[in-house]
């Protein structure tokens, strides 16, 4: 489980379409994600690589579009 003492912010639309578009997730594995992120306060991407619903490169490669969106 990954705890943060700062409350994380829902996930962006975009991050979300990103997920859905690239990365081909479903509708199903994004809810259980933003919601095991909501009840953990962590980071959504970190929370679908944790549960398997992506893999590692996956998970660099959307920390690498997020780090382009700001």
């Amino acid at each position: 489980m990954v705890l943060s003492t700062a409350p994380q912010p829902f996930p962006s639309s975009e991050l979300v379409r990103y997920l859905s578009r690239e990365l081909g997730l479903s509708e199903n594995a994004l809810a259980l994600g933003v919601k095991q992120a909501q009840l953990e306060q962590a980071p959504l991407p970190v929370v679908l690589w944790r549960f398997g619903l992506i893999n590692l490169d996956q998970l660099d490669q959307v920390l690498t579009w997020q780090d382009t969106q700001i």
